[in-house]
């Protein structure tokens, strides 16, 4: 499938969070630990992104991480104090093209896929219509639409989910059908696995000040101190301080603070 880590902390240059540690991300391209029989290698692009004033930008490439100089050369120029990367193993059927290359941003946002959905096309268009359904029902009319679906900046399952999660972002607010990010997640994941019970979701989100995260079936690991916090596919390093997450879990992670909860339907409206 792939490999993504989030970052939150003091200001580090944007290449190194892809370079750093014996086990760095651009390591885990050609040498990943824990695919659990999503690939063997992670060589079908990557991306980054960063944020500054709170807008995320980012860079993307369809070829290997570990064939492109600008993770060196460029990239470390760049300091920021959130970053978000992500290494790329298509599913067979997918594109390789740079459009299909996590993150997916979108102003604040910034957001990885590791995994697949199977038979997206159709399970991605009827799980638009139950959304759509239940935030009428709450009275969130027109919060989603199927026909946005088309919006997806590559034909692939992660670009499809990042729309339908973007829309979902939309109507994030106190008292709303969705109060947090997190229940953004979570509505997502189990919606999805209710069309197809056997995809694989681990979801990354960021915003620049907060990491938002699922886990279904792939690894993920923690590494939250008073200064930092690290959410990864897999450790880049040797740290005893980090820690693996459950599967089916909701995690919200920043510097001083790590919340792990069980994975369910996120949404006060009524059930999927």
């Amino acid at each position: 499938m792939c490999r993504h880590l989030g970052y939150l902390g003091p200001a580090v240059g944007v290449g190194d969070l892809l370079t750093t540690g014996t086990h760095a991300l651009r390591t885990q391209a050609w040498a990943p630990k824990d695919m659990r029989g999503g690939g063997t290698i992670n060589a079908d692009g990557f991306g980054v992104a960063w944020w500054r004033a709170g807008v995320a930008s980012r860079y993307r490439n369809a070829a290997p991480i570990w064939t492109d100089p600008a993770v060196e050369e460029v990239l470390p120029q760049l300091h920021s104090t959130a970053v978000l990367g992500s290494i790329r193993s298509a599913t067979v059927g997918m594109p390789i093209e740079r459009a299909a290359c996590a993150p997916f941003t979108a102003d604040r946002w910034a957001f990885s896929h590791n995994g697949v959905v199977p038979n997206w096309r159709p399970v991605l268009s009827a799980v638009s219509s139950d959304l759509d359904t239940a935030a009428t029902q709450f009275g969130a009319t027109r919060l989603l639409e199927t026909i946005r679906l088309l919006d997806a900046e590559a034909p692939t399952d992660a670009a499809t989910l990042w729309v339908l999660l973007r829309q979902l972002l939309a109507g994030v607010e106190p008292g709303g059908f969705l109060e947090s990010p997190a229940a953004a997640l979570a509505l997502l994941a189990a919606t999805v696995l209710g069309h197809a019970p056997t995809a694989r979701l681990n979801l990354l989100l960021g915003d620049g000040e907060t990491l938002w995260a699922t886990t279904v079936y792939h690894s993920l690991s923690a590494l939250v101190t008073d200064t930092v916090a690290v959410l990864a596919s897999e450790p880049y390093d040797d740290d005893p301080q980090w820690q693996s997450i459950p599967d089916r879990s909701l995690v919200t992670a920043r510097p001083g603070r790590l919340t792990i909860d069980p994975l369910t339907n996120g949404t006060k409206g009524p059930s999927l």
